[in-house]
């Protein structure tokens, strides 16, 4: 069974997906990627999940780093799950390069060359905002590239982490 709630961020409401027991999905409700509650089954209910994931995002969205991540259950390939493990391994107000995170991931994996082509795909399809922090991962010039819940979105999320200035 799968469950649900709701919650009202300062960037919009967003909506929380769980198993029962770890988190499944965290989305902003007016993204193109929002779960279409209507073409699956979902029961509204409070679970511990759910409490654990909204004290991580009252704690985010008062500026500061929480020093816990809910449980997750990722259901993704085994690329995309490394890479979304490196995602949560950037620290809160710091970002990396699309470029950075392929060259990290090629050598921990022992391969040649992995392209930021194929790092962006991955990060494009992660399916718990925030928490695995897509937001933190910028252009080579440092341009706010790619984001799937909107890029001024992206700009507040790295303003209130402190990550740029503006």
């Amino acid at each position: 069974m799968n469950f649900v709630q709701f919650y009202n961020s300062p960037l919009g409401r967003i909506i929380i997906t769980s198993d029962g027991n770890r988190l499944t999905g965290l989305v902003f409700d007016d993204s193109s990627l929002q779960y279409r509650l209507t073409d699956y089954k979902y029961t509204e209910s409070m679970l511990p999940i759910f409490t654990q994931t909204k004290r991580w995002l009252d704690i985010y969205f008062e500026g500061k780093a929480p020093d816990f991540t809910p449980q997750t259950a990722l259901n993704s390939t085994e690329f995309r799950k490394d890479v979304w493990q490196d995602l949560l391994n950037i620290p809160h107000g710091k970002t990396v390069t699309y470029g950075e995170l392929a060259k990290h991931l090629s050598e921990k994996k022992g391969k040649n060359k992995i392209s930021a082509q194929a790092i962006g795909g991955a990060v494009s399809h992660n399916p718990i905002a925030l928490i695995i922090p897509c937001h933190r991962v910028i252009g080579t010039n440092g341009s706010l590239t790619g984001y799937a819940w909107g890029l001024e979105r992206k700009r507040k999320l790295l303003f209130l982490e402190k990550a740029i200035p503006y």
